[in-house]
């Protein structure tokens, strides 16, 4: 049986990977793989530390999508695959990989994942979750100074010049996508329980 496929978007600091997880763990009666869109940033190796720091990580550009695409691929043909890491302290990807075997429910996660036709046709639910602008900045912030070392002049930089403009442009737009849109973040028990509930409707099914 193929698998079913949960794409989970929204803004950064939005609760998505929150959601995500959340209903990753809820789901105790299948096997349960999760992926997070942040894993397959393109490999800038090439390019000095100062010059990866200046990247529009938040453009879809960005992102490796055919390496994204056939790890997808693979999890819906049931087969395991190696997800990349990667180190945002350098803006590398790291040389070890995570193995991701094949499970009954596949859950991914990440900011554009809604705005790639190819991403879409392949979630049996989309989900987009939703969080006042302010409230994400916040999140952000305490996230990239407590876990990513980063100055807060650069995060404030990095967020009025690339991460507000590209969310404007390409993240809120994919929200007309989702099957399913979630206010309030990680926080709203409530629809990670019909979200849940959907799934598990289907696994029987």
């Amino acid at each position: 049986m193929k698998p079913l496929i949960i794409g989970v978007a929204g803004g950064t600091g939005s609760g998505k990977s929150t959601v995500a997880r959340k209903v990753a763990s809820a789901i105790d009666t299948s096997s349960v793989a999760f992926i997070d869109m942040d894993a397959y940033y393109n490999n800038y190796h090439a390019l000095s530390l100062d010059e990866r720091r200046r990247i529009n990580w938040d453009h879809p550009d960005a992102f490796d999508w055919e390496l994204l695409l056939a790890h997808l691929g693979a999890l819906a043909a049931g087969q395991a695959i190696e997800k990349p890491e990667y180190d945002f302290v350098r803006h590398l990807r790291a040389e070890r990989t995570h193995t991701v075997p094949a499970a009954d429910v596949v859950v991914v996660d990440g900011i554009l994942l809604l705005s790639d036709a190819r991403v879409r046709s392949l979630c049996d639910v989309k989900v987009f979750v939703d969080a006042d602008a302010d409230v994400r900045l916040i999140r952000r912030l305490r996230r990239d100074l407590a876990e990513r070392g980063r100055p807060l002049e650069e995060i404030l930089d990095q967020y009025l010049t690339t991460v507000q403009p590209m969310h404007l442009e390409f993240v809120e737009p994919s929200k007309r996508y989702a099957d399913v849109i979630v206010p309030q973040g990680g926080h709203n028990d409530v629809a990670i329980e019909m979200i849940v509930a959907r799934i598990q409707h289907s696994l029987r099914r």
